[in-house]
């Protein structure tokens, strides 16, 4: 048809990332929204400006959880108010391409589907990417290499240890640690050495800014936020140590788990995975030296992406581009879940 459009969506725990192939553009929003009651007050980044600064009247929320959708009609409104804002007309029917993760339910399977034909989004068809190989698609691995290689996805709710070899995801295991994780972990730590509440707004903000895992150079700078004794605004220099332990809290965490995904690996698998390196992306990873952090806690080399947060989405803009590639897309029809 005439007017029929397609879509890549990744639908981050942390923003709503989607390519327009009509535009041939991405565009990305915090996956947000502010409602006060029934109506709703902003979406996306407009929503995230008030996240930490609401009243108590008005509630800011992601619709995801864990790496899943958590409430459907919110995040409906989310898609079609970003969808809204960079096209001048809706398509009666678009084809819409999500990356999901592994070994989904039907229910959660109906979830993504239902998002982009409910009230606001009708009629469109819908395919589902499974994570690693959009990862691994965007990273110019091919899903078919006979070789085993391994990929990392450390995202902002959950990290990902997918191995894929011959065309099929072996083995996967999804950890529920990541980027708002360590928010919390920094934020926790300021307040057991200074007793001073800070957001995670502003703890994201120290940790990309002062967060180095390898380079521990001695940094501070000064924070505002509520006194844990009075209640009051106070001012604080924060110094790096304290933020960094409050990553590493996170990182070690992660860290482990890889550690024993890969002990229980067969051997032959092991060999060729620390031939090739593993594969690392997702937002957590530009922390500085993460690279060389994990290499010298599992004893493995690692292929840092210098996609980051958009490693996913790049997979779907290359399988929705390339026909020998849309076999990894997966048609998903409502009668059928």
């Amino acid at each position: 048809m005439l007017f029929e459009k397609t879509y890549g969506i990744d639908l981050g725990g942390d923003t709503v990332k989607i390519y327009s192939l009509f535009k041939n553009k991405t565009y990305i929003q915090k996956n947000m929204i502010a409602s006060k009651g029934r109506v709703i007050i902003a979406t996306g980044d407009r929503a995230y400006e008030m996240y930490e600064k609401n009243p108590v009247n008005i509630k800011v929320l992601s619709p995801m959880s864990s790496g899943l959708i958590a409430n459907l009609e919110l995040q409906e409104i989310v898609l079609y108010k970003m969808i809204k804002g960079f096209e001048s007309f809706l398509s009666l029917r678009s084809d819409v391409y999500f990356s999901v993760p592994l070994d989904m339910t039907a229910v959660e399977k109906r979830a993504y589907y239902n998002v982009v034909n409910g009230n606001w989004l009708r009629n469109n068809r819908v395919f589902m990417v499974e994570a690693p190989y959009a990862d691994a698609i965007a990273m110019g691995i091919s899903p078919e290499n006979q070789k085993d290689c391994m990929i990392v996805n450390m995202g902002s709710q959950s990290t990902q240890f997918s191995i894929i070899s011959d065309g099929k995801i072996i083995i996967s295991r999804s950890v529920s640690i990541g980027g708002s994780h360590m928010d919390e972990a920094i934020c926790t730590e300021i307040r057991k050495r200074y007793n001073l509440q800070i957001g995670t707004r502003t703890a994201k903000r120290l940790k990309f800014v002062m967060g180095r895992l390898n380079d521990q150079r001695k940094e501070a700078r000064k924070v505002v936020g509520l006194d844990s004794v009075s209640g009051l605004p106070r001012e604080e220099v924060i110094s790096s140590y304290v933020v960094n332990a409050g990553i590493m809290n996170c990182v070690n965490d992660i860290a482990a788990e890889m550690k024993s995904f890969l002990e229980r690996i067969p051997p032959q698998t092991s060999y060729q995975i620390a031939k090739e390196g593993i594969y690392l992306t997702g937002g957590c990873t530009r922390l500085p030296f993460i690279d060389k952090y994990l290499a010298s806690y599992t004893g493995y080399t690692f292929n840092l992406s210098d996609l980051y947060e958009t490693s996913t989405l790049v997979g779907i803009e290359k399988i929705i581009k390339d026909k020998e590639l849309r076999k990894w897309a997966q048609p998903v029809k409502q009668r059928k879940l």
